[in-house]
């Protein structure tokens, strides 16, 4: 079985440090009234580090099925996580264009 989790687990910090810039930029800019925006920005940083949470427990268990539990659900966090993004980039998209 190949590990996924160290990668998502890289993955997901990153993400989450651009999550966290989004809704730092938004608060600067006070854009984040006008928009959900900065709801999905939060809720993606929630899940992706839900996500890190999960996979670094993957990497850190010894037992077999809980580490594959734990890095199954980091996984759909993870995919959740990128779908939140995805729509806040779509919505930043509009709003500029």
């Amino acid at each position: 079985m190949d590990k996924k989790s160290p990668h998502i687990l890289n993955a997901s910090s990153n993400l989450l440090g651009f999550s966290l810039i989004i809704i730092t930029s938004l608060k600067i800019s006070k854009i984040s009234q006008n928009t959900y925006l900065d709801e999905f920005a939060a809720f993606a940083c929630i899940l992706f580090a839900c996500s890190c949470f999960f996979s670094f427990l993957a990497i850190r268990t010894k037992e077999e099925k809980r580490e594959y539990s734990f890095e199954t659900i980091a996984d759909y966090l993870f995919l959740f996580a990128l779908f939140c993004i995805v729509l806040a980039v779509i919505i930043l998209t509009l709003k500029i264009i």
